[in-house]
């Protein structure tokens, strides 16, 4: 089993306002385990981003659906850019204003969304 489908099969849990982001070690072996996802800062919090290339506009759309099922399923929502032949998203917790495991299982969920397109 791959790092990618372990973190995936974790469940997320409910995030508390007092929760610690996830920083430091633990923020670069969680990294680890997403290598095409970076960390980016956004008005000071930190967040998960990575880009998916699609071929065309309808998979992309497809491929944003689906994630929002995802994301609707667990009750935590990323920011989703959907374009002509990409797709840009951005896990974080609001609740913390910055990273979370939930983060991170969902990141992986969204890469085993994308792993099931066939992309020409």
């Amino acid at each position: 089993m791959n790092t990618e489908t372990s973190l995936a099969a974790m469940q997320c849990e409910a995030c508390r306002e007092d929760a610690p982001p996830v920083e430091g070690r633990e923020l670069e072996k969680q990294l680890k385990e997403l290598p095409d996802w970076s960390v980016t800062e956004v008005e000071g919090a930190k967040r998960l981003q990575r880009v998916y290339a699609f071929p065309d506009f309808s998979a992309a759309l497809d491929f944003t659906v689906k994630v929002g099922e995802v994301a609707e399923e667990a009750n935590h929502h990323p920011l989703i850019v959907t374009e002509w032949g990409k797709v840009t998203l951005h896990w974080w917790t609001h609740k913390i204003d910055g990273l979370h495991l939930n983060d991170f299982i969902l990141a992986a969920r969204s890469d085993e969304v994308y792993s099931s397109f066939r992309i020409n």
